[in-house]
């Protein structure tokens, strides 16, 4: 709302009300003191504009001060109207902000330039006037607050205590404020405790603990302290909000003590963290002030929690690190610092692309791979096979036995335990059935039966209901995909390294994730079933949802039948955690955890095994069987051995790589075909069929996600005729884009 001050109708006041109008502002108009006194006080204005160029008619700064003088006018914004002079030199503003006025305005009737400064004032002084009217409300909550509170400057100032902080700590406010928390001894810690809590706020991270303080009379109180603090202006922590809650002998919560560190009110210097504060606001506290026992018992409960210190490994390691730069040059003290910076981002493992020109192909799929979409709420809704019926033992025609397969199945498994076997043609000798078989005869060459306690029929009939729970349809993620990463794992098991490594219910868990692994997949991704509200993003909040889904579905599918259950006659213990194992790694396979688990496998198990080697420790099996054997590089194993098995693609020999590649291709296109015929966010736009340069996609994909894992895993687990698959099939992508072809093999 505007009030205008101006005792005759004129161009200028006309300018302001048509500015006001255009704005969608309210205007009042006065023509004398009086009435604008009683209007304002009537109205609340935000803007009151008040005509200062002829002092004949009323007294502008007398009617500023009458103003000022009412509670109302504590956020309204003023503005003088002044004259013109362009013969005159400059005169002071001082008087005019001395009598209560914001800012002046020089005379100009032109409408824009009325309506500027109205949209000026709106962004700027009414905007900030709005923010100091909610801090008073914020400030009317504190002082009749149950709670003690102390609010600091950034340099250790005390600027306010509320009535229950002087009740409390026996001091009255005329004693804290203006004083350094440095003059006031109510900390009884040491100075190391204290350097331990500031080496932890001071990088913006919470602490909490134990914490005594000392009331004025000297007596001690302890306290359960939560410090958080605020980044403020320029990026600096300028607050600190601490919740204190005391504590008697039996660690019941008496009383809070809050303390909210406030913004200084000087920009220029460094936050310096070298005493502890006491307290801070909890909004839940207030709510929350009974004196029965739930109320009672609750508080109890808080003061537990919050007298935990937990402490990850991360805040460790950047408690480390901030000692370390106390005492370092500045060099590397500035070092330590983009250090921290890198430490404190919640994705530690995912690298970033640059702001460069970056290839299209790399941009494409990792945005298609590793998010989980562009929420948007849509009326196109993605049905997956929640409400599809899936296929069942009962439902299936009886499988054959492992000595009764057909002489064509039998030679296109021959070599079956070589990496250069060839998938498609037993997928072609099955009539795409390509999983029972070839999981009938590796799950026997692992006597997985014999660890299950299980027959041969009911593997037969698992692994049956299992393929047919497959998607024929889909061009890529099909029951030859499933055999292809089963086919994988068993040859990865067979590896020296890994067979030290792994015990068998790890290999018996990994044979089978590896088979359930892609179970009803829809030949869609994460981020299309996100962005098209599908039942099973809605199921597990989009948040890993298609391996959620495989993992449950494989386990709903094996335990709803006896006739297929592989797990009945296991021990309750046992199948525990081999389900646990299954599960894990299954989950492995979603893409947005990749690198995080690419490179903590390179940390935690290729790094201590390098320094072994080159100390000199090659032949000293228990440093490399710790190494192997902990519990945690177990887990880590598992994960890289799937995660390759699922994606080592182009590490088969060439044909293969090339068949496998156009089979993915062809169902990214269809995505994105889709997306476009429901109106979805196209999640990979490179992929569209008419464009697509598969050449590049490919060595996209390598380039990002193959190189380095599989440098790491052959270092593992000594792989060299992957690797050599590996490089001629980059050459031979290489080799069709170096020509511009899009397609998957040159012309003849």
């Amino acid at each position: 709302q505007v009030l205008l001050v101006f005792a005759e109708e004129d161009e200028q006041s006309n300018g302001f009300r048509w500015a006001c109008d255009k704005a969608g502002f309210r205007c009042n108009i006065a023509r004398t003191p009086q009435s604008a006194l009683e209007c304002f006080l009537d109205k609340h204005h935000d803007i009151i504009i008040i005509d200062h160029r002829h002092s004949r008619y009323f007294d502008a700064e007398a009617l500023c001060r009458s103003i000022r003088t009412t509670k109302a006018s504590e956020n309204t914004v003023i503005i003088c109207v002044v004259q013109r002079h362009p013969d005159r030199e400059e005169s002071s503003i001082l008087p005019l902000i001395s009598a209560g006025f914001t800012r002046r305005y020089v005379e100009n009737s032109s409408r824009m330039a009325c309506y500027n400064e109205l949209i000026q004032l709106e962004f700027g002084q009414v905007q900030a006037q709005f923010k100091l009217r909610a801090c008073n409300s914020l400030f009317t909550a504190l002082e009749k607050s149950q709670e003690a509170i102390e609010i600091t400057s950034e340099d250790h100032v005390i600027q306010y205590v509320n009535p229950a902080f002087e009740t409390m700590m026996g001091y009255q406010i005329g004693e804290l404020i203006e004083k350094e928390l440095t003059e006031v001894p109510i900390n009884e810690k040491k100075a190391d405790f204290l350097d331990t809590i500031n080496s932890c706020i001071k990088i913006g991270k919470e602490w909490q603990g134990m914490y005594y303080a000392k009331k004025k009379n000297g007596d001690s109180i302890q306290q359960n302290v939560k410090i958080l603090p605020v980044i403020g202006q320029g990026g600096k922590i300028r607050h600190y909000v601490s919740i204190s809650r005391l504590c008697n002998d039996n660690n019941k919560v008496e009383k809070t003590c809050e303390c909210i560190q406030a913004e200084s009110q000087t920009d220029t210097q460094t936050c310096r963290h070298k005493d502890t504060r006491k307290g801070s606001l909890d909004v839940r506290s207030t709510t929350s002030r009974g004196s029965d026992g739930i109320s009672q018992r609750r508080r109890s409960s808080m003061a537990r929690v919050h007298s935990m210190t937990i402490e990850a490994p991360i805040t460790k390691v950047i408690n480390i690190i901030n000692a370390a730069q106390e005492s370092s040059p500045m060099p590397v003290a500035e070092a330590l610092d983009r250090a921290l910076e890198i430490l404190r981002t919640t994705e530690l493992y995912s690298p970033q692309l640059g702001t460069k020109d970056e290839d299209p192909h790399t941009s494409d799929l990792v945005g298609g791979l590793m998010t989980d979409g562009l929420r948007r709420l849509s009326g196109n809704e993605y049905i997956l096979s929640a409400k599809q019926t899936h296929q069942v033992a009962g439902s299936l025609s009886s499988p054959i036995s492992l000595n009764d397969i057909p002489p064509r199945i039998t030679q296109a498994m021959e070599n079956e335990e070589q990496w250069d076997f060839d998938i498609f043609e037993l997928e072609a000798a099955t009539h795409k059935r390509p999983l029972v078989y070839l999981g009938l005869k590796i799950f026997a060459r692992f006597g997985i039966c014999e660890f299950l306690n299980c027959s041969e029929s009911t593997l037969r009939s698992w692994l049956q209901v299992i393929e047919a729970n497959y998607h024929s349809s889909n061009s890529y993620h099909n029951s030859t995909h499933s055999a292809d990463v089963l086919h994988a794992t068993a040859y990865f098991l067979s590896k020296e390294r890994v067979k030290q490594t792994l015990d068998p219910i790890d290999e018996v868990a990994a044979l089978i994730a590896a088979t359930v692994h892609d179970v009803d997949h829809p030949g869609r991704t994460n981020s299309f079933l996100c962005n098209a509200g599908s039942e099973l993003a809605i199921l597990y909040n989009d948040t890993a949802v298609l391996e959620s889904h495989h993992a449950a579905l494989a386990f709903q599918l094996t335990t709803r039948d006896g006739k297929c259950n592989i797990f009945k006659n296991m021990e309750r213990n046992e199948y525990r955690t081999l389900r646990q194992v299954i599960i894990d790694m299954v989950l492995a396979t979603e893409m947005t955890k990749h690198f995080e688990h690419v490179n903590k496998f390179v940390n935690s198990i290729n790094k201590p095994l390098a320094a072994l080697e080159e100390n000199g420790n090659n032949g000293d099996g228990e440093s490399i069987k710790t190494v192997l054997r902990s519990p945690e590089n177990r887990i880590l194993i598992k994960r890289m051995l799937i995660k390759c098995a699922d994606i080592s693609n182009p590490c088969r020999p060439r044909e293969q790589c090339i068949e496998w590649a156009g089979r993915i291709s062809e169902e990214y296109f269809a995505q994105t075909d889709e997306e476009r015929r429901q109106g979805l966010p196209v999640v990979m736009p490179v992929f569209d069929r008419n464009t697509c340069s598969i050449p590049k996609s490919q060595l996209s994909f390598i380039d990002y996600f193959i190189i380095d894992m599989f440098d790491a895993w052959d270092a593992f687990a000594d792989l060299p005729n992957l690797m050599e698959h590996l490089n001629n099939n980059i050459k031979y992508w290489k080799g069709l884009d170096g020509r511009n072809l899009r397609v998957l093999r040159p012309p003849p």
